[in-house]
């Protein structure tokens, strides 16, 4: 199923489509080679000083990692995720190699994600980024230390028809059109000049 977004002048085609669908092919499987290239695209983000505060934790269907970070999952998102093809978390590094405290680390991490969502739409894959988990479980589950804070999980895979979701609600939620403020309500200043 296809959203494109209505945008005010046209933007690359990628950034058209890219919506975060809940209905995955549980059937399908994401190559080696793609894993690497969305891992690829997510390290070369910018970021402050090229501290490249990000970390990954993949989990393909089927393994460990995927049904902890499964066990995590906060609500109905217990009730989708099950089906992608794979997740990635990304986890956020919080102090610069001295020790102090790195206040741009979720900023550039957001990035990455952002860069590694795009790299999977140009490889015909969907992606919903979730941040309905129980961070302190994932914390404990993953024995993250206090320098590293979990950011997003990714649900990654080939988009499935709505029908495929169970619960109505989801599927209602799948197929409502997308939404987003016009700029006039986003733009602080200068939109005009």
């Amino acid at each position: 199923m296809k959203k494109p977004a209505e945008t005010a002048v046209a933007i690359n085609e990628i950034l058209t489509h890219r919506w975060s669908p809940r209905s995955f092919d549980a059937q399908h499987e994401v190559s080696k080679e793609d894993v690497t290239a969305l891992l690829e695209a997510a390290r070369w983000a910018p970021s402050s000083n090229n501290g490249q505060p990000w970390r990954f934790i993949v989990a393909r269907r089927g393994s460990e990692n995927f049904s902890a970070l499964i066990k995590i999952m906060a609500g109905f998102n217990q009730m989708w995720t099950p089906a992608a093809s794979l997740l990635i978390a990304i986890v956020a590094k919080m102090t610069n190699e001295d020790g102090t405290p790195r206040s741009v680390s979720l900023y550039d991490s957001g990035i990455a994600s952002g860069l590694l969502t795009v790299e999977a739409m140009h490889r015909g894959l969907a992606v919903h980024q979730i941040g309905g988990f129980e961070k302190s479980a994932f914390v404990e589950s993953f024995a993250l230390d206090k320098e590293h804070e979990p950011v997003i999980i990714l649900a990654i895979g080939k988009q499935a028809p709505a029908e495929k979701l169970e619960h109505e609600a989801l599927q209602q939620r799948e197929v409502a059109p997308r939404e987003r403020k016009p700029l006039e309500e986003l733009v602080i200043s200068g939109l005009n000049e």
